[in-house]
């Protein structure tokens, strides 16, 4: 199995352009709320838990980052909490609301993400390794703890693989 520093800086080497990274932290989000909200339908509630295709798909993610490392797969354990909540609220709602709330923000979440691409020149790393689809969203939170300062020897290794960011005036 890859490491937290493999996955990261081969998903990092696609991602070298700040404007790209900015993009990242927008449309990544808004993709990863959409599928939560469009899987949150089937759902049933058992217990006082909303058990749905969503929950399925995030207790596997959550796991996968567990196993990568304990911190990051935490974070994205309580991230994935409050998508998966949001997620609940509106499979509750009438379906146009359901719907129109999950594909426009998959929609937009998509576009943003390509027009970082277009900044980057590069294609997303998905198509070249379908992994980017689960590492995307650690990406953001590593980046997210990189630009506060957390981490630095995490930063030090996917930058030594990936190369720094770029230095550009955005």
């Amino acid at each position: 199995m890859k490491t937290l520093v493999d996955h990261l800086s081969q998903y990092a080497s696609y991602h070298r352009d700040p404007r790209n990274i900015v993009t990242h932290f927008i449309g990544i989000p808004m993709i990863v709320l959409a599928v939560t909200i469009l899987l949150s339908r089937p759902g049933w509630e058992v217990a006082g838990i909303w058990l749905s295709p969503a929950l399925l798909a995030a207790a596997a993610s959550v796991w996968f980052y567990l196993r990568l490392d304990l911190r990051f797969g935490l974070v994205m354990g309580a991230l994935l909490g409050l998508c998966l909540w949001v997620g609940q609220v509106l499979a509750v709602q009438p379906t146009g609301l359901w719907l129109g709330a999950g594909v426009g923000a998959f929609v937009l979440g998509w576009i943003i993400q390509f027009v970082g691409h277009y900044y980057e020149g590069r294609k997303p790393a998905f198509v070249d390794d379908i992994s980017g689809l689960i590492i995307g969203p650690l990406f953001v939170v590593a980046e997210a703890a990189f630009m506060l300062g957390l981490c630095p020897a995490l930063k030090q290794a996917v930058e030594s693989n990936a190369g720094p960011v770029a230095i550009r005036s955005m």
